[in-house]
Order: C-alpha cells, then structure tokens, then sequence
C-alpha cells in the first residue's frame, strides 16, 4: 500500500487552489492553479489500499485505484500511468470531468473525508503527457476488418481506440466540424481546454484510426448505406434532444436551449465567427436546471459580462452531508458549490417556471416563477406564491431525453425502448445484424465515465462479433447501474 499510516498522519482532505474568482473571469483557462507535488503525495498516501477496494465498484471502469495511488506516493509516475490506462482510455478527460462516484465509495470516507482520488488521476496523466510517457499503440496485426463509429464523444472515441489497437480498420465520424462531441462543444475551457481532446486524437491518429468530421450519418450518408459499407458500426450519438419546457411564452425570442449557447460560446473560443451569437453581455441571465450543464452556463455568462445570472431549479435544495437513503458507498445526492457557483450570481431551490413573460417586441423580458410544492409524489407551482424575475436570456438546461430517432430508425429499422434509447441486447448488439450502440445513445443521459466503460464494453463485443472471440476488457453490461442497496 501507499503510507501505512497515511490515513491518520494526514487527516485533511486538500485540492489545489483555484485561480482567485476576478483573475479567472478575464479568461476562459482551466480554473485551478498548479498542483502541489507534496501535496498530492501527501493525499495519495491517504489511501489505504483496503481489504476490499469499494473504489473499484464505485468507478464504472474498474479503475486500479489503490495501485496507482501507491505509485503516486512512491514517485513512479511511468508505472502509474500504466496502470491507469489499462482501465481508461482518457483519464484527462475523466480526471477533469467526473463527478467521481469512486470518492463516494472510498471506504476512508465513512469517517474522514475521502481520498482526493479523481486529483490524483488527472495529476498522473497530465504528468504523462508533458513527460512523453503517452506513445501511440498501433496494432501488430491488421485483421482486415473495417467498423465505423459514429459519434466521437468519449464512448465513441473509446470504443474506436479499443477496437484500432485489436486491428481493425475503424474510421470515426463526426457531423460537427471538429472531432470530440460534447468533449468539444458542450465543455467550457474553464472545465477543460481542448488541447486535452487535441493531444488524445494525436495519439489516436498515429495508431491508426481514421477521423471523418463534418459527415453527419442520415444525411449525408444514409444509415443502411454505411452498414453496407463496413463490417460493423456503432452508434454513439449520445443523447441529444433537450428537455423541453413547455409553458406560456416559450416562443418568445431570447429563450434557448443551453447546448445551443454552449456549442456557440465554444465555436467562438476555438477562433471561429458566429453569426449573431447568443451572449449574456450586459443581460439579466436566468438558467433553469440545477445540474452541471446549468452551472457551465453560469460560468460561460459571467466571462461573456452577464449583469446579473440567476439560477432556478425545481427541486429542494440537497443537504451537505450523506443522505440517510443514500448510505455509504452509494453515490450521494449532496449540495455541491462549483467553480461557477463560486463565481457568482443567485442559486434558487423550490423555483418552478410558470410563464415566460413577453415584453412589445416579442422578446423574453421576465419569468413568472411559483414556489414548488410535492404532491402525491409530483413537483407543482404552489398557488398563490406566484412572482417575476426579469430576464434578457432564458436558458434551458434541463437535462437530455434521448438520441435523436429520425433517421436511424426510418433508415436502419432499429427500435427504441420506452425511454427513447436504441434498444440493445446484453452484447450492446441492436436488432439490425452488425449495428451496436454504446454511451447515453442506449443507456439514456449519464456520466462521462459511464460513456466510456460502454465505449470500451461495446468494442469488445464487436470485436468478438467479428473475430468470434476477444480479449479486449469489458468493464460493464448494458444492465448496469452502479451500487444498488
């Protein structure tokens, strides 16, 4: 293990510092200052290597936690880093932008607070890339076989690696016009610059897999055309039809989906001119949805100069500490305070919209919200409780209901399951012979690291659809849901 004594010498739980809130406004960098070398061995040393790692099950990879945690603590980052990515592909990603279920987990963390786990991890490969320790992996053999993947989100990328290292011929596309998904236009800089996704794709694209952005499948090319052209193909579009708010007013201009502002705000730092862009410069911002899409609204609208960012979500504010329903080591809903959120503007809890409220010219001018009260299970505006916010810029950001249908079931015959996700069997196969989904295309919305594991799983299906057996790792079934008490 790392310190045996780690746990009691070391008590405090510590993060890098964040870059101070007026300095980190001016610019659109990642908003943590750089690590503390003994700081970070201090808290790997924490670990305590335990009997039975909850870690593990709390990480939908199966990350080797307590293995890399003592080589942190040891100094031998090279080895760290290896075992690191023989769990995960894209640890710069998941380091940055997991919410860490694996913390939740960490059996210190039923009396201290929990290992820095998720610093650790993005601490080990941003060493590796700057020392060079990342090389390419290209196969020893090809097996001839060719599988498209489209999407080139993290479980389409990861998919896509497993599978051009196993020796397929595997090309990526992409309908945006640069590769990386949500990775590349629904992530602010301040979460994660993108020469994180630049450096992965270098690597990447050396090994062997082909990159084909700007081709939107469906479209372009029709969905039974490309099975016809390639031995298999996985789907991994993601879930992206918004959660739509349908109440008085919202025709009204100045009202947007939040992916919709989001991909623009990125399009414009990646140096690209946007046409009459959605900016919250000088506007009274409301964002309605309290969760991490809503708080990279918040960020984005204070860079852009907001006057004021209002942020409005339905439910009861959650509570500081564990849940008594949500015991160790379930994920726990807890109040959470983001960088963002420490940048500024007014969080309400209990706030349900009722109308968008319409100024002469037909745009958004205020919000007529009501207090929110449960019945019979149900979230409803309270009556009598009813008052207006102003607004310039609605923002919806209420999460996602599910891939986008039209085209791959019309032209490829594959069916939906009630929740609007392709339907899969426990191999991620869909009914159409050789067509796989994997990510939140199949498994509904959900965490980075679960579109990742899927990612990983669903290329060791194919590759045993292909090659009638595999030896590539597979983390998790379709079925899978984490800690379930």
């Amino acid at each position: 293990m790392a310190d045996p004594k780690g746990f009691l010498k070391t008590t405090d739980r510590e993060l890098p510092a964040r870059r101070p809130v007026p300095v980190r406004l001016m610019d659109w960098k990642e908003v943590y200052e750089q690590g503390d070398a003994t700081q970070l061995r201090r808290q790997a040393g924490r670990c305590m290597d335990c009997g039975v790692p909850f870690c593990h099950q709390g990480c939908p990879l199966g990350n080797l936690i307590p293995e890399w945690n003592d080589l942190t603590w040891r100094g031998e980052g090279h080895a760290a880093i290896e075992r690191l990515h023989a769990t995960n592909n894209f640890p710069e990603f998941t380091g940055r932008l997991c919410p860490a279920p694996c913390e939740s987990a960490c059996v210190l963390g039923i009396n201290q607070p929990a290992v820095t786990i998720k610093q650790v991890e993005v601490s080990i490969i941003d060493q590796a890339f700057s020392s060079g320790w990342v090389q390419p992996h290209p196969p020893g053999r090809l097996t001839g076989k060719t599988v498209a993947v489209v999407g080139s989100g993290p479980a389409g990328l990861a998919a896509a690696q497993q599978l051009t290292r196993a020796g397929h011929t595997v090309a990526v596309f992409e309908r945006d016009d640069r590769i990386g998904g949500l990775l590349r236009y629904g992530i602010p800089d301040f979460k994660m610059e993108k020469r994180h996704i630049d450096q992965r794709l270098q690597q990447m694209t050396a090994e062997g897999t082909r990159f084909r952005a700007g081709v939107n499948i469906g479209v372009d090319i029709t969905w039974d055309e490309l099975r016809r052209r390639y031995d298999a193909v996985i789907v991994a579009t993601g879930a992206m039809i918004p959660r739509e708010l349908p109440i008085p007013g919202r025709d009204l201009s100045g009202i947007h989906f939040a992916m919709e502002y989001l991909t623009q705000s990125n399009h414009v730092g990646a140096g690209d001119k946007v046409s009459d862009q959605i900016t919250a410069e000088d506007k009274h911002v409301i964002v309605i949805g309290g969760g991490d899409t809503g708080a990279d609204c918040i960020g984005t609208a204070h860079r852009q100069g907001a006057a004021s960012v209002t942020n409005l979500a339905i439910g009861k504010q959650p509570s500081t500490g564990r849940p008594e329903h949500q015991p160790w080591p379930m994920d726990p809903t807890v109040f959470e305070i983001s960088s963002a959120h420490e940048e500024g503007g007014n969080r309400q809890f209990l706030a349900s919209t009722v109308e968008f409220l319409s100024n002469e010219a037909g745009e958004v001018r205020a919000l007529r919200v009501a207090e929110t009260e449960y019945l019979d299970g149900r979230r409803v505006p309270k009556a009598g409780t009813e008052r207006e916010i102003p607004a310039d810029l609605v923002l919806i950001a209420m999460g996602f209901t599910g891939p986008e249908q039209q085209d791959l079931g019309s032209q490829l015959d594959v069916a939906f399951d009630g929740r609007g996700n392709v339907e899969r069997d426990g191999d991620y196969a869909t009914g159409h012979s050789g067509v796989f989904v994997a990510g939140d295309a199949g498994r509904g919305q959900s965490l980075i690291v679960w579109a990742i594991a899927e990612g990983r799983a669903a290329a060791a299906a194919v590759d045993r659809y292909l090659e009638g057996s595999t030896e590539l790792p597979s983390p998790v079934r379709p079925t899978d849901r984490g800690f379930t008490i």
